[in-house]
């Protein structure tokens, strides 16, 4: 098939495009033009590369046009964060593609009311991200449901892979918390660390794009989450990670007011406040999420687990300068 991929250069583009070059799909790849993949494959080598200024062209009316153009039997969008960003594409590719694929959030259930949540449960998402996604995945699967677009969503977790800074145990991006698991130091942690979070290998959420393109009949008109096996507590993932260094996690458990002041002393306001509001943004949804549907539907089967997909991003962090672990070396599991 003929597969056009918006935003291919992106964390699940980067493992996607070579998927599906290797499967045999002829594969257009689109995105901006303003960074390679996070990781060299000589599929890349095999792949047509368009650039393209997404906000620009729909600024102008011309994006789903242009898409629409290339000819595909499957798009693939992975910058999608707006229902008006949808329905552009949507009536261009009415009628002339085969199967729309769209990279949704686990974000869209907003604060879990259950573990683990299903694709079905009901839906309260908050922020204006979450809010936004929803609207685009009601107005997708509306389309698709009433006889339009063919389309599918998938829903990522915290989606993680060598080549940036993923969420560490704390639910934020300091790298500060790497480097205190490592050395056996005192960690606060909001509210006692039991919150959960689920991560994902970014090569994991490709497994679910490619296999809802190649099962098309299952897949069309649902939602899937694409997560590891299970989700794991603040708690869990840090002492996982200490242990990687033969220490034991020493957490500390402190109010949220209380976590926001230590950031802020410690990093500076501005620097402490982005990484205390990420930790809540993450936290306070409390989400871990179901693969059933994925491995009925579709054959999903995570090869990493949250841990594993930590690990391997850790290793990256640290050989990159990105992390120090004061000379302490981490080799990939």
């Amino acid at each position: 098939m003929r597969v056009v991929v918006i935003g291919a250069t992106g964390h699940v583009g980067t493992y996607l495009v070579p998927r599906l070059v290797s499967a045999g799909h002829e594969v257009v790849a689109l995105s901006r033009g303003t960074r390679e993949p996070y990781r060299p494959h000589e599929a890349w080598t095999r792949v047509q590369r368009v650039t393209v200024d997404r906000d620009a062209e729909e600024a102008a009316g011309t994006f789903g046009g242009r898409i629409a153009d290339l000819g595909a039997d499957v798009v693939v969008d992975m910058v999608c964060f707006r229902p008006e960003q949808a329905q552009q594409l949507v009536e261009a590719l009415r009628g002339r593609v085969g199967h729309l694929l769209h990279a949704g959030t686990i974000w869209t259930h907003g604060r879990a009311a259950a573990a683990p949540l299903r694709e079905e449960d009901p839906r309260e998402p908050f922020g204006d991200y979450g809010v936004q996604k929803v609207a685009c995945e009601d107005l997708l699967l509306a389309e698709s449901r009433r006889g339009g677009v063919p389309t599918t969503v998938v829903h990522p977790g915290h989606i993680s892979g060598p080549g940036w800074r993923v969420i560490n145990p704390l639910g934020n991006t300091d790298p500060r918390v790497w480097e205190a698991l490592a050395a056996g130091e005192e960690l606060a942690v909001p509210e006692g660390g039991h919150q959960l979070m689920h991560h994902v290998h970014a090569d994991d959420v490709a497994q679910v794009f490619q296999r809802a393109v190649e099962h098309r009949s299952a897949a069309v008109g649902e939602s899937f989450f694409a997560v590891s096996d299970r989700g794991w507590t603040v708690r869990g993932l840090a002492q996982e990670v200490a242990s990687w260094f033969g220490q034991e996690a020493r957490l500390r458990a402190v109010g949220w007011e209380e976590f926001r002041a230590g950031c802020t002393s410690r990093l500076g306001e501005e620097e402490g406040a982005e990484h205390a509001g990420a930790s809540w943004e993450h936290l306070v949804r409390n989400h871990s999420a179901s693969v059933e549907k994925g491995r009925r539907l579709l054959g999903y089967a995570p090869r990493w687990t949250s841990p594993q997909v930590l690990r391997e991003a850790l290793v990256w962090l640290s050989s990159h300068g990105e992390v120090d672990l004061g000379g302490r070396v981490l080799p990939c599991a």
